[in-house]
């Protein structure tokens, strides 16, 4: 799936020289907590989110540091911080570091930015035109979609089959210990052994064997070996002797 498959087309925009008021209240009417900024001409000049209305001085939230602080960080930042907290146009509020994808950008991509920038939303762009946003909602309505029209190719429900999968998924990932496991699979019961370096690696490997389709349960009986002082730790918790 790309982006065009997943964005919202309807995207509700607000002008740079709208109020900052205007703005929150078209986000509480509409329910969303992002606004792209589009100029005039329709151009997009910037981002406003809920995390620019989190330090107001309507709400007496503006950050008040030390002397000793302000000192240190200068005259520029502190002059943006109170510009940003005072400002009662958009334009002087907005985010205009803006991130964008293109409307065929993979998934990949966009949580990739999302993941990178710590951001919320993405606006989709044709060229220089808008022509949607994608946001952490639209990512889980397409993981739901994708779940229910397209669920993993079911091979073999036998258990000989059951392993053969398991296996070949952990040796696609780095963190799985293919050769300290030993998976065992009776009736759709799938039974693992072995060691484990990282106590982490046991969740991960019960979710792996949980996935595959006809797997009726998972027994763990994987041993933990703490790597820096040898000591071996059960599934249920209780040490064992080294």
């Amino acid at each position: 799936m790309i982006a065009s498959d997943v964005m919202t087309r309807k995207v509700i925009s607000i002008d740079p020289d709208a109020t900052v008021l205007q703005a929150a209240r078209l986000m509480l009417q509409h329910r969303i907590s992002g606004l792209p900024v589009l100029d005039k001409s329709g151009k997009l000049v910037g981002v406003l989110s809920e995390g620019d209305f989190l330090r107001r001085r309507e709400t007496k939230t503006e950050r008040h540091r030390s002397r000793w602080l302000e000192f240190l960080m200068g005259p520029g930042p502190m002059a943006t911080e109170y510009a940003h907290s005072h400002g009662n146009k958009v334009s002087e509020v907005m985010t205009t570091e803006i991130r964008t994808v293109d409307e065929n950008a993979s998934l990949e991509e966009i949580v990739e930015l999302m993941e990178k920038h710590r951001i919320k939303r993405v606006p989709v762009m044709s060229g220089s035109i808008l022509v949607g946003i994608v946001t952490r909602s639209n990512l889980m309505y397409a993981m739901v979609s994708m779940a229910r029209v397209a669920p993993d190719v079911i091979r073999s429900k036998d258990d000989a089959g059951i392993r053969e999968q398991l296996l070949e998924e952990m040796k696609k990932e780095h963190w799985a210990p293919v050769a300290l496991t030993n998976v065992v699979v009776n009736d759709g019961i799938v039974e693992l052994w072995g060691v484990v370096v990282d106590d982490r690696q046991r969740e991960a490997l019960k979710i792996a064997a949980e996935n595959i389709p006809g797997v009726k349960a998972v027994k763990d009986h994987l041993v933990w070996v703490e790597p820096m002082t040898g000591m071996a730790i059960e599934a249920q918790g209780k040490a064992a002797a080294n």
